[in-house]
């Protein structure tokens, strides 16, 4: 698959740290930035990151701040995106069974690079479950997306 990436300074390192190790699971990463530490704005890096999972030029993504809260509100802002907050790998499957997510948020200041890497594994290796609820939910919250 091609995983678009991106995180704001609060989420660089560990974007860094986890950038190899999804290339390992035999996937393209694409880096969105940020590129340091140097202090920027989430949104400026969610958005483009999320645009491009959208457009279907990425197949998922991912993106990371220090809470990974500022970073998953903004690419849910993106129209089709659905960014999950996972904290744990079982999270990841879930969201990937239950509610089809395209993307995945990490908060860097809340867990670490080895716990990092098992929601990603769960995230990327987990399909949605296309049972009809499920479907229909995401129905829904696509009603949601249309209405003004």
């Amino acid at each position: 698959m091609k995983i678009a990436i991106a995180a704001d300074h609060g989420g660089y390192k560990l974007k860094e740290e986890i950038k190899p190790y999804i290339e390992s699971l035999g996937h393209t990463v694409t880096d969105f930035g940020t590129y340091s530490e140097d202090s920027v704005d989430y949104p400026d890096y969610a958005a483009p990151c999320a645009r491009a999972v959208v457009s279907g030029e990425m197949d998922r993504g991912i993106v990371i701040c220090g809470t990974g809260i500022g970073i998953s509100i903004a690419a849910n802002k993106i129209k089709g995106v659905r960014c999950a907050l996972c904290t744990d790998p079982v999270m990841a499957r879930l969201t990937r069974e239950h509610n089809d997510a395209n993307m995945l948020a990490m908060g860097a200041r809340i867990i670490g690079g080895e716990l990092a890497r098992g929601i990603v594994k769960a995230f990327l290796e987990t399909d949605f479950s296309n049972g009809k609820r499920h479907m229909d939910r995401i129905n829904k919250i696509t009603e949601l997306e249309r209405a003004k």
